[in-house]
């Protein structure tokens, strides 16, 4: 059975598909091994493609657990779409972050038990708020 963080990671992942499927985009998630990608995404005419790593808390926080890899991830198409889920009937929480900001951005904590953890702060997300426009400016799909 899938742990509450791995239930929370996925639902995460195909809310943040969900959006960008409005948005235009054609999205394809990535086997749940990929390196640094949880979706692979295009426009119409295959002229603009992104890599894009989910990050979701279950409910509000005011910051995201990250990896050691992103402090070498920093790449103009590859950007993280931070995720608070909030309560049933509440509006989640998406910030759309270039992986260059997120990797000069990123905190770097010691545990008392020497393990190394990295974060990213609601702060230094703030200002991309729903910021989908970093994708670039595809016509929302037709219903």
């Amino acid at each position: 059975m899938a742990s509450k963080g791995q239930q929370t990671g996925m639902r995460a992942v195909y809310l943040v598909a969900a959006e960008m499927v409005g948005r235009g985009f054609i999205v394809s998630p990535t086997a749940r091994n990929a390196f640094g990608a949880d979706l692979l995404i295009t426009n119409e005419s295959c002229t603009r493609a992104y890599s894009v790593q989910v990050k979701a808390n279950s409910r509000p926080a005011s910051f995201w657990l990250l990896g050691e890899k992103a402090k070498r991830l920093g790449s103009s198409t590859h950007v993280y779409v931070f995720v608070n889920l909030a309560a049933e009937g509440s509006a989640h929480e998406y910030y759309v972050v270039p992986s260059i900001v997120v990797k000069r951005h990123l905190l770097e904590a010691k545990a008392k038990t020497g393990s190394i953890w990295y974060s990213f702060s609601k702060e230094d997300a703030a200002k991309y708020k729903n910021a989908w426009k970093i994708l670039g400016r595809i016509k929302p799909a037709v219903a």
